[in-house]
C-alpha cells in the first residue's frame, strides 16, 4: 500500500494485442496498477515484457485491446494535457533554441509570449540551464539535452510525467548525475513520475515502488516498495540487499524458473 492518498493513474485489467503477419501477439495481459499522487514508480522487467507499451497506453498514444486506463478518474482515450512523456531520444527540435524548445508546448496551447517567457525561465533555472537559453541542441552535451527535454515536459505543468528510459543513452557517470538531478526536481515539484528502465540499480535508486513485469505477455508479477531513506547510498548494505532481491527476481523470470 502506498503512503500517498490520491490515485492519479489506474490501470484496470488492461490487455494489449497486436496483429502481425504471423498472427496475434499479446504484449500485455490483465494488467492492474495504481499510481498515486506524488509517487515515483519504476517499471522493470525482462526485455520485451511490454514496459513501453504500458507507458504508451497510459499516455494515450496506444489504446488497450480490453480493459481501461483512467487518469484522475477519467478514461484515457488519447493524449491528455495532464500527462507528458520524456523519451530516451531527446526529441528536441534542432532549429529551435533551448528556450524555444522548452516553450514549445506552451506555444502550441496558445500561452501568451510574455507568460511563456516567464515559465520557460523558471523551468530552465530548475534544471540548471538558464545560461544556455539561447543555445541550440547541437551545442549541448547529452545530459544537458535531456535536462532540456525534462524542462519542456515540466513547462506545461502536467500532473504525471511518463519517462521511457530517458537516461539509457547516457554514459554511466552522466546517467548517475541525471538520476540525482531528476530526484531533486521531483522533490521540488512533487510531480507523479512513472519511469521505465532496464536497470535494477536505477530502479532501486529512484523508486518509491518498483513494478516488475513478467516476460511476454507482460503481467504484474510483483510490486516492491523501496523503504530506503533519501538520498540513497548505492554502496550501503541495505541498497545492495534490495538490488540483489530484485535482480534475482528478474533473472528467474528471464530463465523461466519462476512460477508465473
Amino acid at each position: 500500500m502506498s503512503d500517498y492518498d490520491k490515485v492519479w493513474v489506474r490501470v484496470n485489467h488492461a490487455t494489449k494485442k497486436f496483429e502481425t503477419r504471423k498472427g496475434t501477439v499479446t504484449a500485455l495481459e490483465d494488467v492492474n496498477l495504481e499510481i498515486h499522487d506524488g509517487e515515483f514508480v519504476c517499471l522493470l522487467g525482462p526485455s520485451g515484457c511490454g514496459k513501453t507499451t504500458l507507458l504508451r497506453m497510459i499516455s494515450g498514444l496506444d489504446i488497450p485491446t480490453s480493459g481501461e486506463i483512467t487518469i484522475d478518474g477519467k478514461v484515457v482515450n488519447g493524449p491528455s494535457p495532464k500527462m507528458t512523456m520524456v523519451f530516451q531520444e531527446y526529441s528536441l527540435y534542432p532549429w529551435r533554441t533551448v528556450a524555444e524548445n522548452v516553450g514549445f508546448g506552451l506555444e502550441m496551447t496558445g500561452v501568451p509570449a510574455e507568460q511563456r517567457k516567464i515559465e520557460v525561465e523558471k523551468q530552465l533555472k530548475l534544471v540548471g540551464l538558464e545560461a544556455f537559453a539561447d543555445s541550440y541542441p547541437y551545442e549541448l552535451s547529452g545530459g544537458m539535452r535531456q535536462r532540456a527535454a525534462v524542462a519542456r515536459a515540466l513547462a506545461t505543468d502536467p500532473a504525471v510525467m511518463l519517462m521511457d528510459e530517458p537516461f539509457g543513452a547516457l554514459d554511466a557517470q552522466t546517467r548517475n548525475k541525471m538520476q540525482r538531478e531528476l530526484l531533486n526536481i521531483w522533490q521540488k515539484t512533487k510531480k507523479t513520475i512513472l519511469f521505465v528502465t532496464h536497470s535494477v540499480d536505477e530502479a532501486v535508486y529512484l523508486a518509491d515502488r518498483i513494478v516488475i513485469l513478467t516476460p511476454r505477455p507482460g503481467r504484474v508479477h510483483e510490486i516492491d516498495t523501496i523503504s530506503l531513506q533519501r538520498p540513497r547510498e548505492r554502496t550501503s548494505v541495505e541498497f545492495a540487499q534490495y538490488r540483489k532481491k530484485v535482480l534475482h527476481m528478474i533473472e528467474e523470470l528471464e530463465t523461466g524458473n519462476q512460477n508465473i
